[in-house]
């Protein structure tokens, strides 16, 4: 499935300036890297959020869904519908969680 340019572009405004920050198409859509380590993507519609398994609870009461790609959560994932990406306060705290995630994992390449 492609992903969505436009929600892309809302990604990159929420996301702001961040040294060490990169995209890379991974799983048939965006994902936006920090030091090496995903920290959040556009899929389709939607996005997807890498908080952390310690702020995924926090993610799911905040509104967000558990991540699947395959059927089976993914752990410290979690993700947007099209609907609910265009929640401001929601996508924005989803991206802040998912970057302060990315700063705490050791730099990748």
């Amino acid at each position: 499935m492609a992903f969505s340019e436009k929600r892309a572009e809302i990604m990159r405004e929420d996301l702001g300036f961040q040294p060490g920050l990169s995209e890379k198409r991974m799983f048939g859509g965006i994902a936006f890297m920090l030091n090496g380590n995903m920290a959040c993507g556009v899929i389709g519609n939607g996005a997807m959020f890498r908080v952390g398994k310690d702020r995924e609870a926090a993610a799911l009461e905040l509104g967000a869904e558990p991540l699947s790609f395959t059927g089976q959560k993914m752990g410290g994932m979690v993700e947007l519908d099209e609907g609910a990406f265009l929640d401001d306060d929601l996508r924005r705290s989803l991206v802040e969680m998912s970057l302060f995630n990315a700063a705490s994992l050791p730099p990748k390449g």
